[in-house]
């Protein structure tokens, strides 16, 4: 039997398609899903806009019937280390938390604050102290925050991140799975997505191959991120949270590369599908790891 996957649940940062918003919502609309993920227009982060650029692209959204189902920030990302001042990321989270009210998203995504040469301990602190207080903001303001594991203190670890939730905790302070991020990382991301699942909010997909520092991402269920047993492992828990697909294949900010093509992007939409369907069946006796050819 045919299992059709969750059309309203995907999703996709916009920006991984193409630096301006109409690149972006054509290449959701020719996958035929209702929603995107934003982070940059034009090259500057949503944070960054002036209010009649935003509400140029609030409006052409809104026009295109879809829905937002998260905005990422910078917050704690790879070039915020933690000696970086920390009012930049409580004014981006006051700018995006007004602009969430906007688009009608709740979710905010950030990371945990790359290390800058302090000893674990003195990192570890800060760090939790920043979160306590970026969460106690987000609650002031009707927002959730997500931790991604990818960049900063608990970006890698299963015990952090559980860590992150039961300190900081409530519920301003939610986890993002990002399916790929582990073998840039070098870490097993499935293995931490058991650890964590229950407090997995919202999800990233995309997949690699290689290792830390020379990773080369490929086309969902082409890599080596175990995709569909990740999915297949939150479909079994009963996720109903969004799947956003952030491919890096056009678009890949940390290396400052932009797509000049929406068709990666489109391609890896339509892989996310066909591994959705594999992913509702059960895994095959032989071995339960493999992806069948697509």
């Amino acid at each position: 039997m045919l299992v059709e996957p969750p059309r309203d649940r995907l999703a996709g940062i916009g920006d991984e398609a193409g630096a301006d918003l109409a690149t972006q919502i054509d290449a959701v609309q020719r996958l035929g899903w209702s929603a995107i993920e934003l982070r940059t227009v034009d090259g500057a982060h949503l944070a960054d806009l002036d209010d009649r650029h935003f509400d140029a692209v609030h409006r052409a959204v809104r026009d295109a019937g879809l829905d937002v189902v998260c905005l990422a920030s910078r917050i704690g990302n790879w070039a915020r280390p933690i000696t970086a001042p920390f009012d930049d990321d409580l004014r981006e989270l006051d700018v995006l938390a007004q602009r969430c009210a906007a688009l009608g998203t709740r979710f905010v995504r950030i990371m945990s604050y790359p290390n800058d040469g302090l000893e674990e301990p003195e990192w570890r602190d800060r760090v939790l102290d920043r979160l306590s207080r970026l969460a106690a903001r987000a609650t002031a303001h009707d927002v959730v925050l997500l931790h991604e594991n990818c960049a900063g203190w608990a970006g890698e670890d299963a015990d952090r991140m559980l860590r992150l939730v039961a300190e900081v905790g409530g519920p301003a302070l939610r986890l993002l799975f990002d399916t790929g991020n582990g073998i840039a990382h070098g870490y097993d991301s499935y293995a931490v997505l058991r650890r964590i699942l229950p407090h997995v909010a919202h999800v990233h997909v995309k997949d690699a191959v290689g290792t830390p520092g020379s990773a080369t991402y490929v086309l969902p269920g082409d890599g080596r991120s175990r995709v569909v047993d990740c999915l297949r492992l939150l479909h079994a828990a009963g996720y109903s949270g969004a799947l956003s697909i952030e491919p890096h294949l056009g678009t890949r900010p940390h290396e400052g590369v932009v797509a000049t093509s929406a068709e990666r992007f489109v391609q890896a939409g339509h892989r996310l599908e066909r591994l959705l369907r594999v992913a509702a069946l059960p895994p095959a006796p032989a071995d339960s790891t493999a992806t069948p050819a697509t």
